[in-house]
């Protein structure tokens, strides 16, 4: 197994910019740290559970996955759209409303969002089961590529805070940069291109 490679891809994949971290960061600009910590915690459990339903059950998930993968890349980018909304709509009075932001969002968020999906059901099988089958190594690459995650949206996380007083000054270009980048997120995994 090529150690490098396996996490090179890892980590330029958790912690490039995708919809969960964009909604970290947006978080953090329009809610409290615990606030988003809510979000973290969910995303990195619904990230650890298709890991590890990824190193379960992968020969079946290959053989449905054309079909999975076009609804999810419906349902993940009409998701991402919704959100790009509330992002470019936060601090409205209509948008106060709707919370984004939480944990049930993060967990979800996760389960929809083809770049995760995509990412669970080859990382497993492209850079851990060639060479290795036991439960027990298993289960230590999914705990390690998890951890990987959780670090990743950390990064955004803090990155969030340190500059949530800048974020905040240029409230209303920060939510357009980051819905557009939702928007970018949706159409990129939508499969229309």
């Amino acid at each position: 197994m090529n150690l490098t490679a396996f996490l090179v891809y890892c980590v330029v994949v958790t912690f490039t910019p995708g919809p969960t971290n964009i909604v970290i960061l947006s978080t953090v600009q329009h809610n409290s740290l615990k606030q988003a910590m809510k979000y973290v915690w969910g995303a990195t459990l619904a990230f650890g559970l298709l890991l590890a339903a990824s190193a379960l059950l992968n020969r079946i998930l290959a053989g449905v996955l054309p079909g999975v993968l076009t609804v999810m890349q419906a349902v993940g980018s009409l998701y991402m759209l919704y959100l790009a909304v509330q992002i470019y709509r936060m601090n409205t009075a209509e948008a106060q409303n709707h919370n984004t932001s939480g944990f049930a969002s993060g967990l979800l968020m996760q389960f929809i969002n083809p770049k995760v999906i995509l990412f669970t059901l080859t990382v497993i099988p492209g850079y851990v089961l060639p060479y290795y089958s036991s439960p027990l190594i298993l289960t230590m690459f999914v705990i390690v590529i998890t951890v990987i995650g959780f670090l990743a949206f950390m990064a955004w996380l803090v990155f969030g805070a340190v500059f949530r007083a800048f974020l905040q000054a240029h409230r209303r270009t920060a939510n357009t940069v980051m819905a557009l980048f939702m928007v970018y997120s949706a159409v990129m995994v939508s499969g229309i291109f």
